[in-house]
């Protein structure tokens, strides 16, 4: 249900994906619809059932909410295309149904995605640092992130961000369709010189069980990153293979002039010749290869099975969303 308002300002789709979060997803429909309303913008809120076995579409339609419906479950980011492609407004919002994302500040994103391309929530505050060992992963993937775009990047893989349909869609085909997909457009995004603002924004508690799977997923996402550099800047991945070869030269010579070593003296060359062969392998590599930067802006046109995919107006009798 598309609600109105007389401002003149853009109206806009929240999409939310949700996998059995009967217990949140209304107070994120409502709060969401609250806030959009209080600030004059017309909206329409789609909720991506996506294979969930509790309440959640019934509760999700009670509170207002567009239901795109998955028979399967099928993912965060095949949730996020559908709600996509089924949205009536070019721009789009997402967030999630566990009421981590603090909704009430999406009117600012909303006002700083008019003059860029993407703004996107930078969590911040304890319960998004986590442990030890997730900090550590996020320095990881934030370094090689970086690295990969060659400029700064607050929050890589953030669930709340606003951005136009027009330019998410030449995307879709290298965009992950499971967690990752936050991660993947991120990169696309940056990788094609297109603009992106961070506003930081308070991580909460979630409602329920997290459905990501923190080993399976890194995994996943550290070979998003390497497919972005391969994709867009080649040479890159060979600076990342040489980097190592080099700092054994450099730790071997000194370690061989100071011992006498011939040994070490050897390796260290043979370990700098080694480095000096992958980047000449490198350097033929993007020369012979086609320039591949920046993604072609044509129509994407998805054919979507009926029998995975339902659509169902909120105004529908809520037995039938069950």
């Amino acid at each position: 249900m598309q609600i109105t308002a007389s401002s003149g300002r853009p109206p806009i789709s929240l999409i939310i994906p949700a996998f059995n979060e009967a217990l949140s997803i209304g107070q994120v429909i409502t709060t969401a619809s609250e806030i959009l309303t209080r600030h004059n913008y017309a909206h329409e809120i789609v909720v991506v059932v996506d294979g969930a076995t509790d309440d959640t579409a019934r509760v999700a339609a009670a509170a207002g909410a567009k239901i795109v419906r998955h028979s399967i479950n099928l993912g965060y980011g095949r949730s996020l295309k559908s709600g996509i492609l089924a949205a009536d407004n070019d721009l789009i919002a997402i967030a999630d149904a566990d009421s981590t994302y603090p909704i009430e500040r999406l009117p600012e994103l909303i006002e700083m995605a008019g003059s860029v391309d993407m703004a996107i929530g930078a969590r911040t505050g304890v319960l998004y640092h986590g442990s030890i060992w997730k900090r550590i992963g996020r320095i990881v993937f934030r370094w090689l992130s970086e690295f990969s775009a060659g400029q700064r990047i607050d929050d890589i893989n953030s669930g709340m961000r606003v951005f136009r349909r027009s330019q998410i869609l030449p995307f879709f085909p290298i965009i992950s369709a499971g967690f990752s997909f936050t991660t993947t457009s991120t990169l696309a995004y940056l990788l094609n010189d297109l603009s992106i603002r961070y506003l930081p924004i308070e991580y909460r508690a979630r409602e329920g069980r997290s459905k990501v799977r923190h080993f399976r997923d890194s995994l996943r996402a550290l070979q998003i990153i390497l497919e972005a550099i391969l994709r867009c800047n080649p040479i890159k991945a060979f600076i990342l293979l040489v980097a190592p070869l080099v700092a054994l030269s450099a730790l071997l010579l000194p370690v061989a002039i100071l011992s006498g070593s011939s040994l070490c003296f050897f390796a260290s060359v043979v370990s700098f010749c080694s480095s000096l062969v992958v980047l000449a392998i490198g350097f033929l590599a993007v020369a012979i290869s086609p320039y591949r930067r920046t993604i072609e802006t044509k129509s994407y046109a998805v054919t979507v099975q009926a029998s995975s995919i339902q659509t169902q107006e909120p105004n529908q009798d809520s037995e039938t969303a069950r």
